[in-house]
Parts: structure tokens; C-alpha cells; sequence
């Protein structure tokens, strides 16, 4: 893993995040493929666990970084930059003084970056993380909670930190058609999010009827495949994909 770097073999994906209010792009999810030299790819389900075991997770992480800085500084329009943070990356000391350097370096907009942060990140060492979050935030960056509602303690979590952002897992959009606990979960999360003025970002969303049910419900944002896959460029919605969001 830690040659793959070195030999270019690692890319990052951007992924559409879309207003449900306006239909409008608010921002790009960046998302780490390895592509072997045969152009296949290594899912990051099985890399991701062996590099946060080895500690490879933190250069790699500080790539991911850098690079989603350096590309994002480019695009067509200032939109955010959301970034996943490693539970190890959370746990290491260094990592405001490095998001502040890959700043200074890049050039990049403190405002336009969003960091990605798993509950299951935080709850090891919850007053150490929170600490090292409010120190991100100084920094003038937004912090988000990732795979929202999966976790043993999301509620306690929420309180002990005033994220930006929640992103509700993608596995409640699985379910939403044949499971009514979900679709009264995902009610539950975006009036939480309403109560607290955190705005609340729907995954894994592909269907219109999903959408449909989002937007009856109050979802400021959505991510997922019915509006956009994963592209190595930061591209805008296809005609279709606006068509499809304003019908929905």
C-alpha cells in the first residue's frame, strides 16, 4: 500500500452533493480508488482497514488531503470540499497542525472544507477528539458527522460537539421502501437536525421516490447515485440528473 502512493496507483473520485431546495450542486465528496496497473480496482473496504492497521492510514490520508486541495482549488466554482477523516487521523495529535499546513501549502479556502468524521471516531477517547475537532474548527473549517444512525450513541455524540453537519447513512435509503422503522428513523434524524439547526445530508440516494420522500421531509441535501456517480473530474449535474431533481 504505502508504494502506491509513490507509484500513483491511488485517485480521488469527486461525488455531486446536491440542495434539495434549489436542485443546485453545494459541494464534492472526495472519494479514494486504487486503481492496480491492470486498471482494476481494490474496493477501499479492504485496504482502508489493513492501512488504519499498519498506520499507513495517516500518509495516505494526508495525501487524500493535499491532493482533493490542490484539485479543488480549481474547479469552475468555489463549491465545498468534503474530506473523510480516519478514526486513527482523528487520534493523532498532529492532524489541525497538518490541516493547517495543507491550507497554507495549497492555498485553499478554509470555508470550502468540510471533514468527514465517523461517530465510531470519536467515542474511543470522546474528550480527546472533541478537543482536536474544536481545534479543526479554528482553523475556520466545518465539521461533519458521517454514517449518522448506525452507531451505539449518536445522540450523546451530537451533544458533545456542535458539528455542522449531519450525513445520515446510506443504509436507511436501502430500506426506506420496505421498512417503515426507517423511514421513521430518517423522519426522527431531520427533525433533530431542524431542532438543532444542523443541516442534514441524505447518502445513498437513487431512486425518485427517495428523493420524493426527502424532500416532503425536509432534506437539505442529498448524495447518491440517481444524481451523480463518483467522476475523477468535479463535473456538473447532467441534464438528466437536473431533470430528474426537479420532477422529483
Amino acid at each position: 500500500i504505502d508504494l502506491s502512493i509513490e507509484q500513483g496507483e491511488f485517485e480521488l473520485y469527486y461525488q455531486p452533493q446536491v440542495s434539495v431546495g434549489n436542485n443546485e450542486i453545494t459541494g464534492y465528496e472526495a472519494l479514494l480508488r486504487w486503481r492496480q496497473k491492470d486498471g482494476s480496482f481494490i474496493s477501499p473496504a479492504e485496504f482502508i482497514p489493513v492501512a488504519e492497521d499498519t498506520g499507513l492510514i495517516l500518509p495516505i490520508g494526508e495525501w487524500v488531503l493535499r491532493r482533493a486541495c490542490e484539485e479543488a482549488k480549481h474547479w469552475d466554482k468555489p463549491l465545498r470540499l468534503a474530506v473523510n477523516l480516519s478514526p486513527v487521523q482523528l487520534g493523532h495529535t498532529d492532524l489541525p497542525r497538518l490541516v493547517h499546513q495543507v491550507l497554507i501549502d495549497t492555498g485553499f479556502p478554509p470555508a470550502r472544507l468540510e471533514l468527514e468524521i465517523t461517530e465510531t471516531a470519536m467515542i474511543t477517547d470522546m474528550a480527546r477528539s472533541t478537543f482536536i475537532l474544536r481545534q479543526l474548527k479554528a482553523l475556520g473549517v466545518s465539521i461533519a458527522m458521517d454514517d449518522f444512525g448506525t452507531g451505539y450513541s449518536s445522540l450523546s455524540t451530537l451533544r458533545a460537539f456542535p458539528f455542522d453537519k449531519i450525513k445520515l447513512d446510506r443504509a436507511f435509503m436501502g430500506e426506506l421502501e420496505d421498512n417503515t422503522q426507517s423511514r421513521a428513523i430518517i423522519r426522527a434524524v431531520l427533525s433533530l437536525g431542524e431542532s438543532l439547526s444542523i443541516p442534514v445530508l441524505a447518502e445513498g440516494v437513487e431512486t425518485v421516490d427517495q428523493l420524493n420522500f426527502l424532500r416532503e421531509q425536509g432534506c437539505d441535501e442529498v448524495q447518491g447515485y440517481l444524481l451523480g456517480r463518483p467522476n475523477r473530474r468535479a463535473l456538473p449535474l447532467s441534464q438528466e440528473s437536473v431533470e430528474i431533481a426537479k420532477a422529483g
